[in-house]
């Protein structure tokens, strides 16, 4: 049995032999000998391609042939009769279905439906360049070692439904004018669609790839919908001329340079498509959380990100990012956690939600070790973080964006750090510079209740312990009164004397429960604006207007970051 038919080849007493090493388009001409459209080779006299055989040598190649058998069908131009016949010749017995080795197919054209239905290719499978004017339909098709469809035109419907492709399957800059149908094909490896071109084709998927699902520079002219689960899904420089739903499962998605035309959404879906087998997403784990990396250079305000992991996701240089919708669960990266030292002063970071760019500058090289503690490995190019100025603007804009959409609480961490960055560039007057860092100290930009509220407590007790000391007198002064007696006819002189409070004893023996007690009346009046309406020696009334000008304000932080959290 022949193993390796070759298009073109010469018949010569039933033994197929190759005529030429390589294939090349014939039919330039109009003559019988040379057919407008034919695709074959053409070798010299007695050769033809297998379209223009005659009935008896055809019938002579196809019967070589057999199940699994190697075909070079390279440039051939088939008919729906044709393909039929050459189907026959390598129909397996058991499944009834096409079964081939390697197949090669490219260049080939195919003026009818070409129905590849349930066929296997243990081998390769090469359809580069080839045309399918009618539908192509290659349903629950089995290929082993991977296909080529690249630089494919299909001019009617594909139809790869419950395909698999145990290797790769390529179909960088396919064309697909007519509609579209993946549901259920399965990728081992990789799928390219780098470059491809869909005209028509509202649904695509699901695709299961166990690798890469590459829609690099894809252009997408009509509203689609994608469902997906890979490990990773490329998205750079895709072109969406129109709507488009990305409903995707467990991979890393890098949208780079995007150029979303209308509205898109990248959804994250938890639950398995209904069309996809469960084993089918065994190789990719049990996490169908979706990464996003990137949105660098995409128009932000086209773009909704719903239900996704952007703890790794690049924002900077992404365009109108204040424009940017979050919704569902947005898992951004969250600040390290435990008790650290920075020399000799003990701290701890609050726990807030930031962004990949920040990590990576805190996680700088030149940093303190100290400083660095916590913030993951250090990026690979340092010179590619960008700078704090750059990152300001990204917090200010994810803040907008969050406040735009009504939620309060979540743009509360932006802010926090759109403040750090300020905080730490010094791009600020040093007098400016300051002034954060005493907001940052006293109360978390106005975001750390617990921060405000620790200064007020620390300042009612100072403030108690300063006027039991010095503001609090030894004794309330007594009147003293002088004046006429009545009845008597004796003039007194009467006058009322009130003596400056005073202080005596040591400072040891000032700490008593009437004295303590006097000054915490003072200090909780002057949290909330009141005299207190007690005698005070000279230093406690400028102790006292020191609490009424100091403690409100931290009072006011506290409930200020209250609000931040809770309001709605």
């Amino acid at each position: 049995m022949c193993r390796n038919f070759v298009c073109g080849t010469r018949v010569t007493t039933g033994v197929i032999t190759t005529a030429l090493p390589s294939w090349r388009h014939c039919g330039a001409g109009a003559g019988p000998a040379d057919p407008v459209g034919c695709r074959g080779v053409r070798t010299g006299s007695g050769t033809a391609c297998l379209a223009h055989l005659s009935a008896a040598d055809r019938a002579a190649c196809l019967g070589a042939l057999g199940p699994g058998a190697d075909v070079d069908l390279r440039g051939t131009a088939f008919s729906e009769d044709l393909l039929r016949a050459l189907f026959d010749a390598v129909r397996d017995p058991v499944s009834g279905a096409p079964a081939f080795g390697e197949a090669q197919f490219v260049g080939a054209s195919f003026s009818g439906d070409a129905r590849f239905v349930g066929a296997s290719f243990s081998g390769t499978a090469r359809f580069g360049g080839a045309v399918f004017g009618g539908a192509a339909r290659f349903d629950r098709a089995e290929f082993g070692a991977g296909a080529r469809f690249h630089n494919v035109e299909f001019k009617g419907p594909a139809d790869f439904t419950k395909a698999r492709f145990r290797g790769t399957g390529r179909f960088g800059e396919a064309v697909f004018s007519g509609a579209v149908e993946f549901g259920g094909t399965s990728f081992a490896d990789t799928a390219h669609f780098a470059g491809a071109r869909f005209d028509a084709a509202p649904h695509l998927g699901p695709l299961v790839c166990g690798r890469l699902l590459d829609l690099s520079a894809a252009v997408f002219t009509e509203p689609v919908t994608i469902e997906a689960a890979a490990a990773e899904i490329a998205c750079r420089r895709t072109r969406w001329e129109s709507t488009a739903i990305l409903r995707l499962r467990h991979a890393r998605v890098d949208l780079t340079d995007g150029r979303p035309a209308q509205p898109i959404a990248v959804v994250g879906q938890f639950t398995p498509f209904a069309s996809v087998p469960a084993r089918a997403e065994e190789a990719l784990g049990s996490d169908p959380v979706v990464r996003v990396v990137s949105i660098r250079g995409v128009d932000a305000s086209m773009l909704t990100l719903a239900d996704l992991n952007l703890a790794e996701c690049v924002f900077t240089g992404a365009l109108h990012l204040d424009q940017l919708r979050l919704e569902g669960l947005s898992i951004f990266r969250t600040t390290p956690g435990g008790r650290r030292t920075r020399g000799l002063v003990p701290f701890r970071w609050t726990r807030r939600q930031v962004i990949e760019e920040e990590r990576q500058w805190r996680a700088l090289p030149g940093r303190a070790a100290s400083a660095r503690r916590g913030w993951g490995a250090p990026p690979p190019d340092p010179a590619a973080v960008p700078g704090l100025a750059s990152l300001t603007t990204v917090y200010r804009q994810l803040r907008k964006a969050r406040e735009d959409s009504k939620d309060e609480p979540g743009a509360a961490d932006f802010y926090y750090g759109e403040m750090e960055m300020r905080r730490h560039s010094f791009g600020y007057r040093r007098a400016e510079r300051w002034l954060l860092q005493a907001y940052w100290s006293l109360s978390g930009y106005g975001l750390r209740a617990a921060r405000a509220l620790a200064w007020l407590v620390t300042a009612m007790i100072v403030s108690v312990f300063a006027l039991t000391l010095w503001g609090v007198p030894s004794s309330d002064p007594g009147a003293v009164t002088t004046g006429i007696l009545p009845g008597t006819g004796r003039r007194i002189t009467l006058s009322t004397d009130t003596p400056s409070p005073g202080l005596t004893g040591p400072l040891t023996e000032r700490f008593t429960g009437e004295r303590v007690e006097k000054s915490v009346q003072v200090v909780l009046n002057s949290v909330i604006f009141r005299a207190s309406g007690q005698s005070l020696t000279t230093a406690g009334t400028y102790i006292e207007m020191t609490s009424r000008l100091i403690e409100p304000g931290f009072l006011a932080l506290a409930l200020l970051a209250v609000r931040g959290r809770l309001k709605r």
